[in-house]
């Protein structure tokens, strides 16, 4: 019995240490904000770099290249929405939206502009942990996962380029977000297939527990607005009413 707990513990341990040396940007004006959650991430084993507002947040994501960003949506000199559109413009680091505010349209906006999740303060540390780790581990799974597939997918005018994340459509390149890239890659491979909304917010967001299938349907309004022709009746990206989506069987 006691080598068994032992054998579970050393596996557990082995899926931690992908991302345990990881670097957070947390962006936040409250100190006591900045220190709780500085002190909960180096517990952990990341290691921090902190920006009290908009325009520090910018250069120390640009300079430090951090693995992810804590992003507090009221800042001085620049908001939490104008840094991660600013951001999106050149990075694809995963971006975790702060907010104190409970109304929907903040956390549609958030994901609009690119962001990849967020949470509400007051927020328990347990919930943040995983949040964290699940993004983290969703870009580490995706990295090992290039590895394993083919370079590039092609239907029709659209080719999914695999090693250098790209999206093209007639060999003009589509800006996507990692988020966006992820998800019509993951869809692609499984063409034809069709995914439930908790389905994908677990596979491609990477936890089950603590998303909101809006997140999903936010997402792939953003990837039509850009991978399709015309963004209100798809070719690429299909919805099966009542059931999710999946992308077309295209030969």
């Amino acid at each position: 019995m006691e080598g068994m707990v032992a054998i579970k513990s050393f596996i557990h341990k082995r899926k931690e240490v992908c991302f345990v040396s990881a670097k957070i940007l947390v962006v936040d004006d409250e100190k006591n904000i900045v220190d709780i959650l500085k002190f909960n991430l180096t517990k952990e084993g990341f290691s921090t770099v902190e920006a009290n507002d908009g325009e520090q947040a910018i250069e120390l994501a640009l300079s430090e290249k951090p693995d992810l960003i804590l992003l507090d949506i009221m800042l001085p000199k620049m908001d939490g929405f104008t840094v991660c559109r600013k951001l999106r413009e050149s990075v694809s680091t995963p971006i975790i939206m702060i907010t104190a505010k409970e109304e929907e349209v903040d956390k549609v906006l958030g994901l609009e502009l690119g962001a990849d999740d967020y949470i509400t303060k007051p927020f328990s540390t347990r919930e943040l942990m995983a949040r964290v780790k699940a993004n983290l581990r969703r870009v580490a799974s995706s990295a090992e996962a290039q590895k394993k597939q083919a370079n590039c997918l092609k239907f029709g005018e659209l080719e999914i380029d695999i090693e250098h994340y790209e999206v093209r459509r007639n060999n003009e390149v589509i800006e996507l977000t990692l988020r966006e890239f992820e998800l019509v890659k993951f869809l692609a491979l499984q063409q034809g297939q069709i995914f439930s909304r908790e389905s994908l917010l677990e596979k491609v967001w990477g936890y089950e527990y603590y998303g909101d299938v809006r997140t999903v349907d936010v997402t792939v309004r953003r990837v039509r607005e850009k991978i399709e022709k015309d963004p209100s009746n798809p070719y690429y990206i299909m919805t099966k009413r009542g059931v999710g989506y999946y992308f077309n069987k295209i030969s």
